[in-house]
């Protein structure tokens, strides 16, 4: 169980650096460049996927699984499942419920964390 709860820490200590790469791009596309909200929140994310799964890999899971293609592949494909959960939810929250748009991306990011360890734990890093 402390095995569990250290990697839980440390996936989230992955994910609060992948919160800061995925609003920091979501911001600049959306706010500066003028890109539509889903479209910024996109391509944030999958720069933030990219970063958590080199990080988690090394650090988190202590990976050494010599077919790093087919373990980014999983990786990714919760990742998607995870970015339709995350939009699925802002959508939700900003079009149904009047929720500001970057309060609905930080609990929709929180959900999405939970969904992430879970399926990368059991699934991606699997020993």
């Amino acid at each position: 169980m402390q095995e569990l709860l250290v990697k839980l820490f440390k996936f989230g200590v992955v994910g609060a650096s992948g919160v800061v790469v995925d609003f920091g791009i979501t911001w600049l596309l959306k706010e500066r460049a003028g890109l539509n909200k889903y479209i910024a929140n996109s391509t944030g994310f999958a720069c933030a996927v990219v970063s958590n799964y080199l990080l988690n890999r090394v650090w988190t899971f202590h990976s050494h699984d010599p077919n790093v293609a087919m373990q980014f592949g999983k990786f990714v494909i919760i990742a998607l499942i995870g970015l339709l959960l995350n939009n699925g939810i802002i959508y939700w929250l900003t079009e149904r419920q009047n929720v500001r748009f970057y309060p609905s991306k930080l609990f929709a990011t929180g959900v999405v964390m939970l969904w992430n360890f879970w399926a990368n734990y059991t699934f991606t890093f699997k020993i």
